[in-house]
């Protein structure tokens, strides 16, 4: 019988300290270019630390990803379809920089290795998925929306993706203005919805 490694306590606020830097540093440099020493430094913390924790670069990267998760639209609750999507582009363009830049740092690595897909997937893309559908599925249960709604499908797919494109399409981050165009001018009449005036 193997005795499993032990790892040395730390403390969470250090381990997320330790996240953040090794999102940064993929952020600034990409993947290929992070190592554990680099992360170490720029945390100041030993690399022997980081590597009693976490034994490679991939899975520290996959902890970080997890560790960090946060879901940003969950909370987004105005009580009309219209009023969650405009509140979601909101809350989406705040982060659009830092969580497109990390996709874009990502890509291709985690296309070679499934568990920095798999932390990719459940960090950024997952959780903005079942906070748009359930955005949806409070509509349908309003009566807003029609359940078999054809355009519904495919909301989140265009907002998240329309996030994602424009650094690569005009060389820009997808802020608030653009978002709200797009909204306006895509999704909502998609949707059957009328723009209206909002706050």
């Amino acid at each position: 019988m193997t005795t499993p490694q032990r790892r040395s306590k730390i403390t969470p606020e250090r381990e997320r300290e330790l996240y953040e830097a090794a999102l940064d540093v993929l952020r600034e440099s990409g993947y290929d270019a992070l190592t554990m020493e680099g992360v170490a430094a720029r945390s100041r913390c030993g690399k022997s630390t980081l590597y009693r924790q976490w034994r490679t670069k991939p899975q520290l990267v996959a902890a970080a990803l997890r560790g960090t998760r946060c879901v940003k639209l969950a909370d987004v609750d105005t009580g009309t379809l219209e009023g969650d999507l405009r509140a979601a582009v909101r809350v989406v363009a705040v982060g659009a920089g830092r969580d497109t830049a990390l996709l874009h740092a990502l890509s291709h690595a985690a296309s070679q290795n499934p568990e920095l897909l798999l932390a990719l997937r459940e960090a950024l893309i997952e959780p903005e998925i079942a906070a748009i559908d359930a955005m949806l599925e409070r509509s349908v249960a309003r009566g807003e929306l029609a359940a078999d709604h054809p355009a519904a499908e495919f909301v989140a797919a265009q907002l998240i993706g329309v996030t994602r494109a424009r650094p690569t399409m005009e060389g820009r981050y997808a802020d608030e203005a653009y978002l709200t165009r797009f909204l306006e001018a895509s999704v909502l009449p998609a949707l059957g919805l009328r723009t209206g005036a909002h706050p």
